[in-house]
């Protein structure tokens, strides 16, 4: 292997006051961030502070202007005005917000046995017996008749109460031990165990009757309400250090908020650039792109329309497309970490290493290349310039060996535009499961990189 390959970045890496101040907002961004509503209502938050003023309240894009446009509570843009016509390009970080989960049905509640259930549907790639015996919790909203948002967090403070999906005792599982690991724990047998205290009186479904005298009395929430809902399970408790030396955090939905996260945090230092700097979180990723507030949804699009006519004082749809097609991109997602338990899987002189900062990947996909972006070498040599001139520690790295499976990201649709883009994430231990594994250096080498990616 090359010398870059196996030199750390922990052996340059002095965290500055500042930057050991964003390792404390990122555990506490990923506490409270557990769904896409909440991280984006966060990283809003933190841009309304900043000087990113709505899209609607904007007169003109001028150098410097600070703008911000949210997708239906779920995803956004933030764009700071760079000294060129946006026309001539600009520089984008793409991320997305959302993350594998279960969803609650719309006709969830049921009593069987004295017990009573929600059924969920899972969302995106995960490992279904990953989430049986499991300490859960409950976050989303709930749109009644009337059209009142009802915000739903139960499980995360200390009083309350947590959920879980019960499993099968070991000393009945025999047929279960003979099944394919994928087959073992059925979809619809992932469902969310809420009480078995039944209401006083006679007559059938007591425990039920009782929940949703619970459901009315704290939350106004009747049954149909379900049917506008949209309520995610997710692991219950805080983001943590992990390691006896403190060197990695452990939390849920790190893919993709650890990159969201360092995006922010690249653009927050941004003042004034050449270029006009974008960043966008994006939702459902996990499933496709699809939806209003996936990458499909061509809102960015949409956005740099508007932003050309504040500029320009009209529309004007070729500037809209070559602005698109002259951009530079990074599609800012983690892929997975080499790790030695599960070697075989990993083509080891392709792999992304943990500590060893941030990586870049020319193609993701599955197979021959499928369902891809596969960047130009020019622009990947542009990149690699960018990251050595800031000193920045990186790496190349693959999804594992070809025929194991693979993965995408939403580079593809970014690239439908014909603007430059390149994969560009950090390595996780255990992704897609209900705690993932990130490494302290490779965040700190991320926020670096990102920045020096949208100054360059």
């Amino acid at each position: 292997m090359s010398e870059k390959k196996v030199k750390l970045a922990w052996d340059e890496l002095k965290i500055s006051e500042q930057e050991g101040q964003a390792i404390i907002e990122y555990l506490s961004f990923l506490s409270k961030g557990k769904t896409e509503r909440e991280s984006w209502q966060i990283i809003e938050e933190w841009a309304c502070q900043e000087g990113f003023i709505p899209l609607d309240d904007v007169d003109n894009f001028k150098p410097g202007q600070k703008v911000r446009l949210a997708v239906r509570g779920k995803a956004g843009i933030l764009a700071i005005a760079g000294l060129r016509p946006l026309n001539e390009g600009f520089r984008l970080i793409a991320t997305h917000l959302d993350a594998p989960r279960l969803d609650i049905k719309q006709r969830p509640l049921y009593e069987e046995e004295g017990l009573a259930f929600l059924k969920t549907h899972y969302y995106g790639g995960i490992k279904k017996y990953q989430w049986m015996a499991l300490p859960l919790a409950l976050h989303g909203v709930i749109i009644l008749r009337d059209g009142h948002k009802v915000e739903i967090v139960i499980g995360e403070e200390e009083e309350d109460p947590i959920f879980t999906i019960s499993d099968l005792l070991p000393h009945l599982s025999k047929d279960q031990y003979n099944k394919k690991l994928r087959e073992a724990i059925s979809g619809e047998g992932l469902n969310l165990l809420l009480g078995h205290n039944p209401s006083t009186g006679e007559g059938e479904e007591r425990v039920k009757s009782a929940i949703l005298i619970i459901l009315k009395d704290k939350y106004r929430i009747e049954e149909d309400d379900f049917v506008s809902a949209e309520l995610e399970v997710v692991p219950a408790g805080k983001a943590r250090y992990a390691g006896l030396d403190r060197s990695f955090i452990a939390g849920y939905g790190q893919d993709d908020r650890i990159c969201s996260f360092a995006a922010w945090k690249a653009l927050e230092g941004i003042e004034q650039s050449e270029w006009t700097t974008i960043v966008l979180f994006a939702d459902k990723e996990e499933i496709g792109s699809d939806s209003n507030t996936g990458m499909k949804a061509r809102f960015l699009e949409n956005f740099i329309a508007e932003l050309i006519t504040l500029q320009n004082g009209n529309y004007d749809g070729l500037m809209v497309r070559r602005s698109l097609a002259r951009a530079k991109a990074l599609s800012a997602d983690v892929t997975g970490g080499y790790d030695p338990n599960y070697a075989e899987v990993m083509d080891k002189r392709n792999s992304a290493f943990l500590g060893r900062g941030l990586v870049i990947s020319k193609y993701t996909g599955s197979g021959g290349k499928y369902d891809t972006s596969d960047a130009n070498p020019e622009f990947v040599a542009e990149v690699r310039r960018i990251f050595d001139e800031a000193k920045i520690s990186w790496q190349t790295a693959e999804l594992g060996k070809i025929d194991q499976g693979g993965g995408g990201t939403i580079a593809q649709y970014m690239a439908i535009y014909g603007m430059e883009v390149l994969d560009c994430g950090v390595g996780i231990l255990s992704m897609h499961a209900p705690w993932e594994i990130s490494s302290i250096a490779d965040l700190v080498m991320m926020i670096r990189g990102y920045h020096a990616f949208l100054k360059y």
